[in-house]
């Protein structure tokens, strides 16, 4: 089964048509005011647009079935995205912070602020409602590549607004070190949005159990069958992209038959798909009464 649909990579279109918008619009802004929070702006779209063209790239090799050498897919590669952006944000924030250090050694007026602040705030409306889109599409498609982008948008959508605040501050003190000293700020909260990413990448391609939320919507589904008088252990997970994976050891009275033990793990693979869709649900049958049976609850077997 497909993962990644050819609506989502129309998702990812939308999002670099709105990258290329973006970038015009604020360094048509950056280049009417001369004000270098501006440029901070623009280039920040700059990394929102190779993210993008990234994104569209790992969810075309996401969508590619299982083979021979892949036989769990190739969901993993959404993250190999969300890690490049987060590279991308560290190396632009390094540029602006650099630029903006510049400009507070030797401060610059800013020219035509009401146009320039005008063609920014048309830019952030193209952002915010892009991400909104991307946001839904994400959540509905579980696509990870489409919910980070849309987050990194959103926060774009906040840096712009504080550009302005810091350019329209400007415009009424005249106190020319607002500019860069704002600049700086947005490259910090760049900085921070990139390591977020970063660490969710590492911890997807690290095969870090699911989110709290999750285990425990597994464990509840469980549950319901341990008040009958079965057992369970070594319940482990992972997500792989849009993909989740889900193995646990099912215990049963030893004198049921194989058809009555596989009927009850088809049934409780069948709960834990109703709870949590997409997932690849791996179960092993033993005998409750054998004490071999809990010597593999461990991790190390």
């Amino acid at each position: 089964m497909s993962l990644a649909s050819p609506d989502l990579k129309a998702y990812a279109w939308l999002s670099i048509g709105a990258a290329l918008l973006t970038i015009g619009l604020k360094t048509w802004a950056w280049w009417l005011t001369g004000s270098v929070g501006l440029l901070s702006d623009a280039l920040e779209s700059l990394v929102n647009l190779a993210g993008a063209v990234m994104a569209l790239w790992m969810l075309h090799v996401a969508a590619q079935p299982a083979d021979e050498r892949h036989a769990y897919g190739h969901g993993k590669a959404e993250y190999f995205s969300s890690g490049f952006e987060g590279l991308l944000i560290l190396a632009a924030a390094l540029g602006i912070a650099w630029t903006a250090m510049e400009r507070l050694l030797d401060p610059q007026p800013l020219e035509a602020v009401g146009i320039g602040l005008a063609v920014s705030v048309a830019a952030s409306i193209v952002n915010l409602l892009t991400a909104r889109v991307l946001l839904a599409a994400g959540r509905a498609h579980h696509s990870i590549t489409l919910e980070a982008d849309a987050h990194h948008l959103m926060t774009d959508v906040w840096t712009s607004v504080g550009v302005i605040v810091g350019v329209g501050a400007v415009a009424l003190t005249g106190w020319l070190w607002l500019d860069p000293a704002l600049a700086l700020l947005v490259a910090g909260n760049i900085v921070w949005t990139g390591v977020q990413l970063l660490r969710r990448s590492t911890a997807g391609l690290m095969d870090a159990a699911l989110p709290p939320e999750q285990q425990q919507a597994v464990e509840a589904v469980l549950a319901s069958y341990e008040a009958q008088g079965l057992g369970f252990h070594a319940l482990r997970s992972r997500q792989a992209g849009a993909r989740v994976f889900i193995s646990v050891h099912v215990l049963v009275p030893g004198q049921w038959t194989v058809q009555q033990g596989h009927d009850l793990v088809e049934q409780i693979e069948a709960d834990i798909r109703r709870a949590l869709p997409r997932a690849h649900v791996l179960t092993h049958l033993e005998p409750i009464e054998d004490p071999l049976s809990q010597e593999d609850q461990c991790l190390d077997r």
